[in-house]
């Protein structure tokens, strides 16, 4: 009796222990930033979960998605109640907050918040599921071919899985597609609206040169982490899954960072990898999101620049060309400074006082690889003034949907009788255009759009630019587009915080 007493406990205490976890498999990788050289690799293409690793493609997509005009990093995003019911790690937003994209996006990079990455998604794409396809897509796009995606975030979920491999690509990715905002992933704390979020990665504190880029932990996936580091012209790339401790898995990642270091050469040629063609969104954003409406898609990259049929009556607009003077003094002082300022500043930006680095909309400079932009003639850079000599009272406020005229003068005002020589329209439907701000003085104004045609040239180029005067000032405007392309630019503009209003036709 005594003995199946004996036998019975042993059998409940059997089945009340509890079972270790089984510890997640290691991987790890390190990579030549510059090259995409593999320097050592052990189980990098075992599929795995990729926890919080994840973000980085919800970021990347944010960032595409800002560059591209489908959302802007001040539209105001509305907390749906499914972002707000994420688990930890989260911002704390509640459900029907508003609250803008830009906080959203620091609180996914630096304290990995699950309802911050939630938010973004579903701001994005109109939902989470739809979003994760095109995370999907634009993993297999940059070359991760093992990865594939279910949520925004990196909790566990079944077929969520990644490699060592395919997140070192896309950190390489974001270093070089995105460099206007990688300076995210090094920030130890940053104010993401409504409080200040810290940082997890304490390899930013521990190894020298380290400036990025994103932890990772659940149960399943154990300790992840991709990090970047700069030493001199060298910088490399190294991810581990599966560590075991925070501490274990920065302490391998020190180790492989200083491998890296080792084998990658002193001197290397720069070979940053090609950004995937924009394909944009499959759906739009929610109606308090700011992206419902059309979403211009842009599916392929200019290859060439070829020059365009010369029009029946070319050679005679080019003798009139050659005889009247383009623009005089003040004017070629106007387009010199200009140019000036388009040349050492791309694309206008708005600075935050509370960022030790502004998060720029600019596109970064374009790779060796791109088609270069077109060169502008001395006569694609004069403003064209249509208005006649200013009576000596002031002209009522001139309306902002002011149409296109039916002609377009190729000269400045000259002398009545001296022959203008004019080109009709060929605009079509045409009677579209923008505003691009009101200034105190005519030089201004001018300034403006000759610098902000040399930014946005891809949608600007052929567009008339007119300076229209009234008692408020001097507004600036694009005419002569269409309503998709005015469209177009003002979404292009605006992600750049460059103030932009369409003007359509008059009634």
């Amino acid at each position: 009796m005594p003995m199946l007493w004996a036998f019975i406990l042993v059998a409940l205490l059997g089945a009340l222990a509890v079972t270790p976890a089984r510890a997640a498999p290691y991987a790890a990788i390190v990579m030549d930033a510059r090259t995409g050289e593999v320097l050592h690799s052990r189980n990098a293409d075992t599929r795995l979960h990729p926890a919080s690793l994840t973000k980085m493609m919800t970021l990347y997509i944010a960032f595409e998605a800002v560059r591209n005009g489908e959302i802007s990093m001040d539209t105001s995003v509305r907390i749906s109640q499914n972002a707000a019911a994420e688990p930890p790690s989260k911002l704390g937003l509640r459900a029907g907050q508003k609250i803008a994209l830009r906080y959203l996006v620091r609180a996914a990079a630096v304290k990995s918040a699950n309802d911050a990455a939630t938010a973004i998604g579903e701001a994005i794409s109109g939902s989470e599921a739809a979003f994760a396809q095109r995370m999907t897509r634009t993993a297999k796009a940059l070359g991760m071919t093992s990865t594939t995606f279910k949520n925004a975030h990196g909790l566990t979920a079944t077929g969520h899985l990644s490699t060592a491999r395919d997140m070192t690509i896309l950190g390489r990715h974001l270093l070089y597609d995105y460099p206007e905002y990688y300076n995210l992933f090094s920030r130890k704390s940053t104010s993401a609206g409504i409080k200040t979020v810290t940082s997890h990665n304490r390899i930013l504190n521990s190894y020298r040169g380290a400036d990025g880029i994103k932890t990772g932990y659940t149960r399943a996936a154990g300790f992840n982490l991709v990090a970047s580091a700069q030493r001199g012209n060298e910088r490399v790339i190294a991810t581990v899954f599966g560590g075991k401790s925070s501490t274990s898995r920065n302490a391998r990642v020190a180790e492989l960072l200083d491998l890296g270091f080792q084998r990658a050469p002193s001197k290397a040629p720069l070979r940053k990898p090609t950004r995937p063609l924009y394909a944009g969104n499959a759906t739009s954003g929610g109606a308090d999101s700011g992206t419902t409406g059309r979403v211009v898609r842009l599916t392929g990259v200019v290859k060439s620049s070829p020059r365009p049929m010369h029009r029946p009556n070319r050679e005679a607009v080019q003798v009139a060309e050659a005889e009247v003077p383009v623009v005089d003094d003040v004017k070629a002082e106007v387009i010199a400074a200009a140019v000036a300022e388009a040349m050492t500043t791309a694309v206008p930006v708005l600075a935050e006082s509370e960022a030790p680095v502004a998060e720029s909309i600019a596109e970064p400079v374009a790779a060796p690889s791109e088609a270069p932009r077109p060169v502008l003639r001395p006569q694609d850079l004069a403003v064209t003034i249509t208005e006649a000599s200013q009576p000596a009272i002031e002209p009522e406020p001139a309306s902002l949907s002011e149409p296109v005229p039916e002609q377009v003068a190729l000269s400045v005002s000259e002398p009545e009788d001296q022959e203008i020589v004019t080109r009709l329209s060929t605009s079509g439907e045409r009677h579209w255009g923008i505003n691009v701000g009101r200034y105190a003085n005519r030089y201004q104004a001018e300034k403006t759009l000759l610098r902000t045609a040399l930014s946005e040239m891809e949608t600007l180029d052929g567009t008339l630019r007119k300076v229209v005067r009234s008692t408020r000032g001097f507004d600036a405007n694009f005419m002569g587009m269409t309503e998709e392309t005015a469209d177009l630019a003002c979404r292009r503009l605006k992600a750049r915080n460059v103030d932009c209003k369409l003007l359509g036709p008059s009634s």
